[in-house]
């Protein structure tokens, strides 16, 4: 094997994960050894200690996401456990899936649309809004949707595959005006831009860490507690921990690191969407130079500052993923990607299926550099080449949707 194949890959799929930050480990290690404490021991200073480390991480993330109390915070093992516990809570808190109703929109990460598809197969119902072909919700759309049964609206913040921005203010309002609750999951949104749960009009809303430069396995549900106070019905028993939101020991070294991460995110941000989105462009700029066939997926300028989804007529995704051994990539959803069907996303803003797989996700992050992405224009050039000799006329094929 060479020294070349050896190399770690460049990575740009940021959007499946996040290394963690070292800043961040640094917080949590001493958590791990030496106040090792469970915070519901409430009998010696070592659950005391734990306890209160988690109790200043939840103020800390409260105020971060403009939560105007902490209580408003209860953590989860991730996005996925929040986005159940946001669904199945409260329609089941609300009288049960047989008299309730939920919309949701068509470009959802599986978390919500599975979770829906659970509700419905107990008897909710469910209304799936369509997007336009940029992969952004119509508000409208959502309104006319609303029924007096309508227990609850959920549309993520930034889709994770195209990186289209939703209207989430003007979603909100509508919701807030027909009195209906509002989720999102705003796993890739978090700690890449702004993020204000009153100003958005949100009621509940998902995230975690491991996005953002923090460890794996924890998250949180925001719950609003005040106008409306929102009832929840628990997806795990045994202990009422989290005001009885959500049993369990809570581990603390992740807590911890979790409200670093997200303060060190904020810290940078103005810099680093500067930064990263000329990274973006001029991955762009290189591509579109090189492959004039090329296109873009989702809307060119609501999206978030890291990602670009391109359709590369003639190459199937896969093939040139697998090609390209020096660059870590994917076609889209990590949580989907081992369903061997076309993106429900690309579906969804109209492309066909031949189209959706000739499309992949490159996903920038705090460790790219310019001299990086020169390497990937160059790679990526490269290896299209190459699969295009191997089949020719595949692009013309392909030169629609």
């Amino acid at each position: 094997m060479s020294a070349a194949a050896l190399e770690t890959p460049i990575y740009l799929d940021h959007h499946a994960t996040t290394p963690c930050d070292p800043r961040v480990l640094d917080a949590m290690l001493p958590w791990f050894t030496e106040s090792f404490g469970n915070p519901s021991s409430a009998t010696h200073r070592f659950g005391w200690a734990a306890e209160a480390a988690v109790e200043d991480a939840r103020e800390r993330l409260a105020r971060d996401i403009g939560a105007s109390d902490s209580r408003e915070i209860v953590f989860t093992s991730g996005t996925t456990e929040s986005d159940n516990l946001a669904l199945q809570g409260v329609v089941r808190a609300a009288g049960g899936p047989a008299s309730g109703h939920v919309v949701t929109s068509a470009v959802e990460h599986p978390a919500v649309l599975d979770a829906c598809a659970a509700l419905e197969r107990d008897g909710c119902e469910v209304t799936v809004v369509p997007v336009d072909g940029g992969g952004r919700v119509d508000p409208g759309a959502v309104a006319a949707a609303l029924t007096e049964r309508t227990r609850l609206v959920s549309v993520m913040a930034a889709n994770g595959e195209i990186g289209v921005l939703e209207p989430l203010a003007e979603i909100g309002a509508v919701c807030r005006e027909r009195g209906v609750l509002f989720h999102t999951d705003a796993a890739q949104m978090a700690g890449k831009l702004p993020l204000d749960v009153g100003a958005l009009g949100v009621d509940l809303l998902s995230m975690c860490a491991h996005k953002l430069y923090g460890p794996k396995g924890v998250g949180l549900l925001y719950v609003r507690e005040r106008s409306p106070r929102i009832r929840l019905e628990p997806l795990l028993y045994g202990g009422g921990h989290e005001r009885g939101r959500r049993s369990g020991t809570l581990p603390v070294p992740l807590v911890v690191g979790f409200a670093r991460a997200v303060e060190l995110c904020l810290e940078e941000m103005p810099a680093e969407v500067e930064r990263i989105t000329a990274l973006r462009e001029r991955l762009r700029e290189g591509l579109a130079d090189g492959l004039p066939d090329a296109r873009v997926n989702g809307d060119p300028e609501r999206r978030l500052p890291g990602n670009l989804n391109v359709c590369i007529p003639g190459v199937e995704a896969d093939a040139l993923i697998a090609a390209l051994k020096d660059v870590a990539l994917s076609a889209g959803s990590a949580c989907a990607s081992a369903s061997g069907e076309p993106s429900h996303v690309l579906r969804a803003i109209g492309l066909s299926d031949s189209a959706a797989r000739a499309s992949l996700r490159f996903g920038l992050g705090r460790s790219n550099t310019p001299e990086q992405v020169e390497r990937v224009v160059q790679r990526v050039l490269e290896e299209v080449g190459a699969l295009r000799e191997r089949s020719p006329g595949a692009g013309r094929r392909l030169s629609g949707n």
